[in-house]
């Protein structure tokens, strides 16, 4: 038994990057999409999952790809190989979309703490801002994310709820294998959504650039870019850990949609509009306690918040990223805060910007599916340029995309410009 585990313990050491990337996947925008996607449907998007763990995997591995064979972030191979009007759309769509999904996550993280502690909404997403942004400037991301990836094993609540409640696990086995699709705009809507929280655009420029200081902090790569050595086994030790990542964040997205398919759906909660609606689909783990209801709020806000203080570091530092080699400021989350300053101020910015978005007047639980659907339009043109990059020899050489990768990263395009046309006209 302590082989085992120390087998485990080692295999999962090995991980970096990907995994990392997978659990910011599970963001708070994420949460509410999988819940209110079972909350309004059913088991009838359970199929969703598995028909986008190879597209998400195959994304993923195309922008991962392109920061380890370069050793550069994706603004910064745009900027060199492409004219400058790609490279400023793409970090406006970018930006754009991320001070979205960071207000509604601070949003949420805030409406998940007023069900524990009845303080004024404003204060409390006044407190997690500026712990957000002192944490951002003061700890270094590795660490913090250390310690903050134990808060989101609160998320396998959802795993657990599932052998609690009555699942009808044949009814789940078939909406997992054949696939239905309804023509009616909330569907539509609901599907974008899933496709934006799920194959996202803030990851796209997130994990090329983890890539490159992962090398770094290796000293496989020199900070000059210069690269000390690339291999086949480090090209497959880096798919292995994309895969784990988008696997795990999968496999936790299953279990939410269907937990509140198995818990909020029948019980006729077909619309999420506050977190303690969200946290219905958790009381089934915890009747048996003297305050079930109390508890499943304590557990969904602690996966809300611990999400939330993972991701949004992830969405600041990918824009900041993104914006940071298109204008040529020093940047990396290795480095001080004295020695990238810039970097660290386009942090701190668009978190603060991401506060203002609180007071447009939206329910914080809706806004987090909002955020979803933006980012699903916006990925459309983000993926065409990755899968330029990924195919051009002059760029990636003999690790430019084999036709697995080209098929499916073709089809991820498709399917998501296909949803995002059908919101308009449907």
């Amino acid at each position: 038994m302590e082989v085992l585990w120390h087998k485990t313990k080692r295999f999962f050491a090995r991980l970096g990057p990907g995994l990392v990337t997978g659990a910011a996947d599970d963001d708070p925008s994420g949460i509410a999409t999988y819940s209110q996607s079972g909350a309004a449907f059913g088991f009838v998007l359970a199929w969703f999952l598995l028909f986008t763990l190879p597209l998400m995997t195959i994304v993923q591995e195309m922008a991962g790809r392109i920061g380890l064979v370069t050793g550069k972030g994706l603004a910064q191979v745009i900027r060199e190989n492409y004219s400058r009007w790609k490279l400023y759309v793409a970090v406006f769509l970018l930006i754009f979309a991320n001070v979205v999904n960071i207000g509604a996550d601070i949003g949420a993280m805030a409406a998940s703490a007023r069900l524990l502690i009845k303080l004024p909404f404003v204060w409390w997403t006044l407190f997690f801002t500026t712990a957000i942004v002192l944490l951002e400037l003061l700890i270094p991301y590795k660490k913090y994310a250390k310690i903050l990836k134990w808060l989101c094993l609160s998320l396998f609540a959802y795993v657990i709820t599932t052998f609690i409640v009555s699942m009808p696990w044949s009814t789940v086995a078939r909406a997992t294998f054949v696939p239905h699709f309804k023509l009616n705009r909330d569907f539509i809507a609901l599907f974008v959504a899933l496709l934006g929280t799920t194959i996202s655009p803030y990851l796209f420029f997130w994990e090329p650039s983890q890539e490159t200081e992962e090398e770094i902090v290796h000293r496989w790569r020199k900070p000059t870019s210069e690269l000390v050595a690339l291999s086949d086994r480090k090209i497959k030790r880096f798919r292995l850990d994309n895969f784990m990542g988008m696997f795990i964040s999968e496999l936790v997205a299953f279990f939410i949609l269907i937990t509140a398919a198995a818990t909020l759906h029948v019980q006729g909660i077909l619309n999420i509009q506050t977190a303690d609606q969200a946290a219905h689909a958790l009381e089934p783990l915890v009747r048996t306690f003297p305050h079930a209801g109390l508890v499943a709020e304590l557990l969904f806000a602690i996966g809300i918040i611990g999400t939330g203080l993972l991701a949004i570091p992830v969405l600041a530092g990918s824009a900041s990223y993104a914006l940071s080699e298109a204008i040529g400021l020093e940047e990396g989350l290795f480095r001080k805060v004295r020695r990238a300053k810039g970097f660290y101020g386009i942090i701190a910015g668009a978190t603060l910007g991401g506060l203002l978005i609180n007071f447009v007047g939206i329910s914080p639980i809706r806004a987090l599916v909002y955020a979803a659907i933006i980012n699903g339009v916006l990925a459309v043109p983000l993926i065409f340029i990755i899968m330029r990059i990924g195919n051009n020899p002059s760029i990636m050489g003999r690790y430019r995309n084999g036709w697995v990768a080209n098929i499916i990263g073709w089809l991820t395009f498709a399917v998501m410009l296909a949803a995002a046309i059908g919101l308009i006209f449907v």
